[in-house]
């Protein structure tokens, strides 16, 4: 009896915290504070898509802040501890993310925001210049083969002749759908190119009136 009860001395113990003083939680929340506004930038360079969320760019730099002061707040009463846990077991996100990619950077802020709120500000900033590192090296894995899709309307007859010329100046093709009707064909290509300028004067010369050449990411289309 005598031991459990050291046990739980002992454990009440360790979460009194008497150096969680300001200058410990301004250190804190300044560091996760150049840390968020880091996360912020990169995100907002290194994401290429069309349509930039800056709503969700806010949050995931705001999000490091509130985990860092409820990681302080654990370290210094095993009642808050509690309390906080059965806080947040009942709370329920149901906001659907789109791009898999989005929940690395809500991971990265999660991160920032324990690993600051645990003073392991080391940790925090040679994780974040890595991560920095691989999404550069993956962003632009490939530069100069951007996807596109090309739309264009062409005599029936002219279809083959179309064809040809993809061959020659792009690396790769696929043709997605053809639309035939009494006036002609609309087709429907996903291509690799470097110089789009050089397929639209390719298709000029031989004669195709209407197209277009769409750049893409994934499922957004820029």
């Amino acid at each position: 009896m005598g031991a459990l009860t050291r046990t739980i001395e002992n454990i009440i113990n360790s979460y009194e915290n008497p150096q969680l003083g300001t200058a410990v939680i301004l250190s804190v929340l300044l560091m996760a504070l150049v840390l968020c506004i880091y996360e912020f930038i990169v995100y907002r360079v290194v994401s290429h898509r069309a349509f930039y969320n800056k709503s969700f760019n806010i949050c995931i730099a705001v999000l490091p802040l509130f985990i860092a002061t409820i990681i302080l707040c654990l370290q210094s009463n095993i009642v808050i501890t509690l309390g906080t846990i059965g806080a947040l077991a009942i709370i329920r996100f149901r906001t659907a993310i789109k791009d898999p990619v989005d929940m690395l950077y809500l991971l990265w802020s999660v991160h920032i925001g324990i690993t600051c709120g645990c003073q392991l500000y080391e940790v925090s900033v040679l994780t974040s210049l890595l991560v920095t590192v691989v999404l550069l090296i993956m962003e632009n894995w490939g530069i100069g083969k951007k996807p596109f899709i090309l739309v264009f309307h062409c005599a029936t007859e002219q279809e083959n002749a179309v064809l040809e010329t993809l061959k020659t100046v792009t690396k790769s093709y696929r043709v997605k759908s053809r639309n035939y009707t009494s006036k002609g064909m609309n087709c429907v290509v996903e291509l690799s190119v470097k110089k789009t300028e050089e397929l639209a004067n390719k298709l000029t010369e031989i004669g195709v009136e209407k197209f277009s050449v769409i750049e893409y990411d994934s499922d957004d289309v820029l």
